[in-house]
């Protein structure tokens, strides 16, 4: 019974409260996975798919073969304007990343070559780089459907 109360909540006021607490934590722990983009920029769509997988409550990063020096402001007004949060975000170079701890790693299908690493889907998605913001909505909708597909 101590064990259980070190992972006590604030509000919590019994040991039933506690232990209920306890077991769904546990539970939800299988629920979530962890969720790695790969993409050769690290600016646009692995950035979109890694806060809208957070915001669906998966661990996620992103990573780039050849990470971009700054993430694209569409994709940033695409995750804002879906009230998810874009902090933290920034393009990250893939050999930093121990993909390895991810359950799965997704190429967001930008022809990258990833030899070292595997690759479990590829979603083959075109790069709204350069376009309009709606092709930036329609993409982040695909990804986010792509994203529940998984779950």
């Amino acid at each position: 019974m101590s064990e259980i109360w070190r992972h006590k909540p604030k509000l919590a006021s019994t040991s039933i409260e506690a232990m209920c607490h306890w077991f769904i934590c546990l539970f939800y722990a299988d629920l979530i996975m962890r969720l790695l983009f790969v993409c050769v920029g690290n600016s646009c769509r692995s950035q979109m798919a890694e806060g809208i997988a957070r915001s669906l409550g998966h661990d996620a990063a992103s990573a780039g073969t050849h990470p971009a020096s700054a993430v694209s402001p569409n994709a940033l007004k695409v995750l804002e304007s879906k009230g998810i949060s874009t902090d933290g975000l920034h393009p990250k170079l893939v050999d930093d990343i121990d993909w390895q701890s991810y359950d799965m790693v997704i190429s967001m299908g930008c022809g990258v070559s990833c030899p070292m690493i595997r690759i479990d889907q590829d979603w083959n998605l075109e790069d709204p780089v350069g376009q309009s913001l709606e092709v930036f909505e329609t993409c982040a909708s695909t990804i986010e459907e792509n994203i529940r597909n998984l779950e």
